[in-house]
Order: C-alpha cells, then structure tokens, then sequence
C-alpha cells in the first residue's frame, strides 16, 4: 500500500539524489577529466567527441530540471540513454560488481532503475511543476 502523505517527500528524496548524482558526475567529466579529456575518452571508445560534451550538458541541464521539479518524468526518461551508454560502452566489460576493476555494471544499472522508479512517481513536493503530475491518480480521478 502507498501512503500518499509520505509517497510525496519519497518522490522528492528521489529527485534530489538523482541530481546530486548527475551534477557530481558531470563535475567529475569537467573539473578533473576536463571536456576535452571527456570528449579524448569517448572518442576511444569509438563514439563521437560532441557526444562527451552534449552529455556533460545533458547531465547539468537533468540535474537543474530535478532540482526545481520541471518535467520530472520526461527528464527521468530522457536521462537514461547516459546511463545505458554507460553500461554498454564502460561497465558493462568489467563484469556485474562496480568493486570490479573499472568498476561494473551494478551502479549505473541501478541508478537507471532509478530513473525509472522517478519517472513513475513523478515530481513530490517541493516543485515548482504544479498539477497532476504531484498527485496520486486517486487524487486525478477525485
């Protein structure tokens, strides 16, 4: 059973993480790799240099949007190709433990998951997006 007077303050704990996330990684990609030694890493791993930068933008921009409870769902979705990249493309190697030497899937497989639960829960309290997107759907339907 959800209890929908703390489901909310769930959502907005939530959120919250998965911005402090975001914004400590996309500090990490642009104050100790730089964007220029992102974009030299992604390059290696045979993708686009732009895509190193548009993720350090996307990961800024996400955490921005999580923080103030704009779009909270489309953002939660629109998050998880980075994740997936990096499961693929990184972690997804070095085996299922992200103790394993350059860590594995287990972190990003789970902060994807996340993403997901976020995206279904919606925005919580403390946001500035108003509407429907706070409420349960018995609160929708009422």
């Amino acid at each position: 059973m959800i209890d929908d007077k703390t489901a909310p303050y769930a959502a907005f704990t939530l959120r919250i993480s998965l911005a402090i996330l975001f914004l400590a990684h996309a500090g990490l990609k642009f104050f100790v790799f730089t964007p220029a030694g992102t974009a030299g890493f992604f390059q290696s791993l045979g993708l686009p240099s732009a895509l190193a930068y548009a993720t350090i933008g996307a990961e800024v921009v996400g955490a921005a949007l999580l923080i103030a409870g704009l779009y909270v769902r489309y953002v939660s979705i629109a998050l998880l190709p980075i994740l997936l990249g990096a499961i693929f493309f990184v972690h997804g190697q070095n085996g299922w433990l992200f103790s394993n030497e350059n860590g594995g899937w287990e972190f990003p497989a789970f902060w994807a998951v996340a993403l997901i639960v976020q995206a279904l829960l919606g925005n919580g309290v403390f946001a500035l997006a108003l509407g429907t997107e706070n409420q349960s759907p018995r609160q929708q339907t009422a």
